[in-house]
Formats: structure tokens, C-alpha cells, sequence
């Protein structure tokens, strides 16, 4: 293989590219190699053609990450609380990556990925942090993200490989972003999510343990996404239940599966937007930080050297 060309940082919007296709009878996916691996769009069809289920990406211009439909979520997912990362007694600062002063949703998003596999239905690409300088994180570590279409079933499978000679902490996920309504402004999405607990956050912080789901933030059964705003990790996955979204007018129903490793869930729905975001992801939010104070529900994983962590995700109509 060719010697690569480090960037001395990763640029804070990646030039626009033309996505690969992946295509079957029931799904399009676009997707952004250069950009992260992130998708590009996620289309079902229907009796009259392709609708977008996420979120599509501008195609002009430059893009930023996060304008992508989806995205993955390495080596940890939301937030670093004031971009320090506290592990087995040493203090690492990070790069300030947000507005609010915290290192946010990982740093693997930030650079290109290398094509591996590439197939009419699926593909798979990698990330390896000692091919770039300006990664913004600690240690070295690898990624794999495949994507496979089969009938229904849009699968995508994650995986996190400690490269580095200590124990490395980690989280993933991914970020899509789906649309509030397929067919006109009276198809609202209903969302289900099987989770009991959820963390109270302060500036979207947790405070402590995970407590008992409230109201505002109970999806346990089918219910529309409501005028309040929504940001918020909830946890304690009832084992085996999906999320589930359902469109009452056109009559579509998605089922958003994952492995038991994503004992986590973000929701995201804010109130000026179309779209709205469901998360699973290992993790809680500023989950160093809870795992160094010995809090539990932090989802942190330690691989030792060489260990490595995978988790499937996938969208069914």
C-alpha cells in the first residue's frame, strides 16, 4: 500500500462527494467514504418510489458531517464534558470540538475512510487513527463499518479495534436522523423505544445514575414525538424489544434493532426541525467522566491491547 498523506488537522467541512450506491428492492443508501463513512441518504420504497426515511444530505458545496443523513459514532459517542478524559488515573485533554465547550460525538467521523469491499448490496471501509495526525484522541485504535442490504434489512455493522499497548477506553454508535413525516404534514412518526431509565442531564451532562423514565421521556409505547423539545440518553433496554417508528397515514412501519452492546439510546427531537434523531449507541453521554467517578450506567468498554468490540445494527421495513 502507498504511503499516505497526513493532514496536520481534520477540516471542519469535507468537499463534497459523490456517494456510492447501494441498492436492492427495498432500500437506497448513499454513502460518504471521504466523509467519515457517513451516509448520504436512506431511501424505502413505495408504491410511488423511492421516499427518503432519513434525513438527505445537501448536495452542494462542501458538506459537513453533520448534514449527513447518518453517522458513525467512534471512539465514543456525544459528549467528553469540557474535552477531558479522565482514565486509569491520568488526565487527557482533547480537543474542544462543540459550542459548549465539550469534545463531541468521537473524532473517526472527521477524516476519510478507506474503501475495502464494494458490492451492489453492500461495502465495507476502515479507519485507522496512525494513518492521520490531528486525531483527537488519546490512543491508537481502528474501525469497521460494514453496510449490508438483504430483502428488507439494512444492516450496519460496527466495530472498534484497540491498536494502541494499554488498555483503551471506548464507545460507539451511530447518529441517524429520520424524517417527522413520509407522506404529508398529517403522516407524523410515532416512536417506541423500549428503555426504563434514563439520565437527568445538566446542559446534557448526567448528574448521576440513571433513574426511572418520566413522562416526557417514556417511549416505552407508541407515541407521537410531541411539541416539547427532546435531548436526552435513556438506558435499561428491555432485552429483546426493538425501537420501533410507525407512520399512521401512509402506513409504514420501520424496525430499528440492536445487539445488547448498545445499552444505550439519544434521542434528539428538536421542535424547529423536520427531522428528529434516535441514537443506539454503548455509552452514556460524558461517559469517561462517570466511569472515572465510578458511576454507574457509563457504558464505557476497556479493550486491553489488540481486544476489539463489534455491534450490529439494523433498519427493517
Amino acid at each position: 500500500m502507498a504511503p499516505l498523506s497526513l493532514p496536520l488537522t481534520p477540516p471542519p467541512d469535507l468537499v463534497g462527494e459523490t456517494p456510492i450506491l447501494l441498492q436492492n428492492s427495498a432500500w437506497q443508501i448513499g454513502v460518504l467514504p471521504g466523509t467519515g463513512a457517513s451516509l448520504a441518504f436512506g431511501r424505502i420504497r413505495g408504491e410511488d418510489g423511492w421516499t427518503d426515511l432519513l434525513r438527505p444530505t445537501p448536495n452542494q458545496g462542501a458538506v459537513k458531517v453533520e448534514d449527513c443523513s447518518s453517522f458513525a459514532l467512534l471512539p465514543w459517542s456525544n459528549r467528553v464534558g469540557g474535552a477531558v478524559l479522565d482514565f486509569a488515573g491520568r488526565r487527557h485533554r482533547l480537543r474542544v470540538s462543540a459550542d459548549d465547550g465539550s469534545a463531541l460525538h468521537g473524532t473517526a467521523r472527521e477524516f476519510p475512510w478507506t474503501l475495502e469491499d464494494l458490492a451492489e448490496t453492500g461495502m465495507a471501509a476502515r479507519f485507522d487513527s496512525r494513518d492521520f495526525s490531528g486525531v483527537n484522541y488519546p490512543w491508537a485504535f481502528s474501525a469497521r463499518s460494514v453496510l449490508e442490504l438483504t430483502g428488507g434489512r439494512f444492516t450496519i455493522t460496527l466495530s472498534i479495534r484497540n491498536e494502541d499497548v494499554t488498555p483503551i477506553p471506548v464507545g460507539l454508535g451511530h447518529h441517524p436522523y429520520f424524517r417527522r413525516t413520509l407522506a404529508g404534514p398529517r403522516d407524523q412518526a410515532l416512536l417506541e423505544i423500549p428503555c426504563t431509565e434514563y439520565f437527568e442531564l445538566n446542559r446534557a451532562l448526567p448528574v448521576g445514575p440513571p433513574v426511572p423514565v418520566v413522562p416526557r421521556v417514556d417511549f416505552r409505547s407508541p407515541r407521537p414525538l410531541g411539541e416539547q423539545f427532546v435531548d436526552d440518553c435513556l438506558t435499561g433496554r428491555i432485552p429483546g424489544a426493538p425501537i420501533r417508528l410507525h407512520y399512521p397515514v401512509s402506513g409504514r412501519s420501520v424496525t430499528f434493532g440492536a445487539d445488547d452492546v448498545f445499552t444505550h439510546v439519544v434521542v434528539y427531537i428538536p421542535q424547529d426541525s423536520q427531522d428528529f434523531a434516535v441514537e443506539p449507541v454503548t455509552n452514556a453521554n460524558d461517559a469517561f467522566t462517570l466511569h472515572s467517578r465510578g458511576i454507574p450506567g457509563s457504558g464505557v468498554i476497556v479493550l486491553e491491547p489488540g481486544q476489539e468490540v463489534t455491534g450490529n445494527l439494523w433498519l427493517e421495513v
